[in-house]
């Protein structure tokens, strides 16, 4: 049985306002919540990620729909979790969230990490609850395999300092000048989840096969929005799943490319929403 609990809610700025609830296995997430109605979307961030990195997206479309943003456990303002920080239950986490917004079916908009997070719970829980999904620059498991980066470290070469990794990698998601503050309050959010933790975000224990198999598993409309690092899984998800749209953009726009490009972003996706979600 399924419980529950809204410990408490609060203002968390103009883009919306800051609650909690308690998962089943009693980790306490946060989230953020803005907008009216029953069109909800729910935003799942990437790798160590904040929920308020789309602060621009819950301001912008709250106009029109409900938006939620997920701090996934042991993320953002969530509980730092003992456990927890596989596919099935982060999966988990996000059917448990959809289950409290209420009874109608919610767009689920997942980024990087959240790609895998998002394919996990409708692999795990199915799309009964699922309007449609936003797949935004991440592997699906399609063909061909990613190129694994080369190692940080090597024969004479230690790795970087964590906090000089994480500060690299923050700036390394944007292909436009970001504010020196704003990027530093994000690397700071980033060095909150554990170094521990972090590994095994990166580690799910499962075939890459199994996020396509999640993926092809659903009817439901599907917009998959990547930068040309992923052309060729792009293609074939656009020939192969009857409701898949694909979105391939160049790179002036780095891996968050809602930051990058918000209006751009905000416009496909307001588009698909309109045409194939809720004409």
């Amino acid at each position: 049985m399924l419980f529950l609990v809204l410990l408490w809610s609060g203002p968390v700025g103009a883009a919306g306002q800051s609650r909690y609830f308690t998962t089943s296995d009693g980790v306490r997430l946060h989230y953020i919540e803005a907008g009216q109605g029953l069109r909800t979307l729910v935003f799942v961030p990437g790798w160590t990620m904040p929920a308020w990195i789309f602060e621009r997206q819950v301001a912008t479309l709250s106009r029109h729909y409900r938006v939620v943003a997920l701090d996934p456990r042991s993320q953002g303002e969530s509980e730092i979790a003992r456990s927890g920080h596989d596919h099935v239950r982060r999966g988990k986490d996000i059917a448990e969230l959809v289950a409290r917004l209420g009874p109608q079916p919610v767009v689920l908009v997942g980024w990087s990490l959240g790609v895998l997070d998002t394919l996990a719970y409708v692999r795990g829980h199915g799309d009964r609850q699922v309007a449609g999904l936003v797949l935004i620059d991440n592997s699906v498991g399609e063909e061909p395999a990613p190129v694994a980066p080369p190692p940080a470290a090597g024969p004479g070469r230690p790795p970087p300092p964590r906090e000089v990794a994480v500060r690299a990698f923050v700036k390394g998601m944007f292909a436009k000048p970001q504010p020196a503050a704003w990027l530093e309050k994000l690397s700071q959010a980033a060095l909150r989840t554990p170094e521990e933790i972090a590994r095994q975000l990166l580690a799910y224990p499962v075939p890459r096969t199994w996020w396509r198999e999640a993926l092809y598993s659903t009817t439901r409309p599907v917009l998959y929005m990547v930068r040309p690092k992923w052309t060729g899984q792009a293609e074939n998800v656009r020939a192969k799943h009857p409701s898949a749209e694909v979105v391939l953009l160049d790179n002036s726009v780095g891996h968050a490319l809602f930051v990058d490009d918000p209006a751009g972003f905000e416009a496909r996706l307001s588009d698909f929403l309109r045409r194939r979600v809720w004409p």
